[in-house]
């Protein structure tokens, strides 16, 4: 085969495409593989509770109504403290970024004040975090009062906004002298 000819196979386009479709599904499927797994492997409450900070809030969290329930139903750790999963870039965003600073605060921050992070964790969960499980919450036949609530916060005037947190603030990480991991 001539060196021209070799050439000319080359500047088909045909051939130039799926050459380069190939090269992008060896590389492209490694590194997204990785990258999902390691997003899987990090959204763990274990994993989030790795941290010795955390622990605290791990423990709070397991003996908690989000943990276990007579339905069954378990909202971890990014379920409440990250944006939607739907909202891709948005979700990766503050994966990462609370990663990282989660990461420098352990290493070189100073003490940990439980009492601020909570806090800060209180302002900035949005409303449509809780929203996510707590679907049917203007259902509520037999309670009107916790149902005409909700839909004060939920179609709220301009000007009267409320957090599901003016009501339910202690409900998950609420320190407990004595931890039991019942059924």
């Amino acid at each position: 085969m001539s060196e021209s000819t070799g050439s000319k196979i080359w500047q088909s386009k045909g051939v130039k495409a799926i050459f380069f479709i190939v090269v992008g599904l060896i590389i492209a499927f490694p590194v997204f593989s990785i990258s999902y797994y390691t997003m899987y492997r990090t959204s763990t409450p274990e994993f989030c509770s790795s941290c010795h900070e955390i622990q605290d809030a791990y423990n709070d969290w397991k003996t908690s109504s989000h943990a276990t329930n007579k339905k069954g139903v378990v909202a971890v750790c990014m379920d409440c403290h990250l944006p939607p999963p739907h909202d891709t870039f948005d979700f990766f965003y503050a994966k990462t970024f609370h990663g990282i600073k989660d990461v420098v605060k352990h290493f070189v921050g100073g003490p940990y004040d439980r009492q601020k992070a909570r806090e800060q964790a209180w302002a900035t969960i949005k409303n449509e975090n809780c929203l996510k499980c707590h679907q049917n919450i203007l259902y509520m036949p037999y309670k009107r009062g916790a149902m005409l609530a909700h839909r004060s916060v939920i179609y709220a005037r301009p000007g009267y906004e409320k957090s599901c947190f003016d009501c339910h603030k202690p409900l998950v990480h609420k320190p407990k002298p004595l931890y039991s991991y019942g059924s």
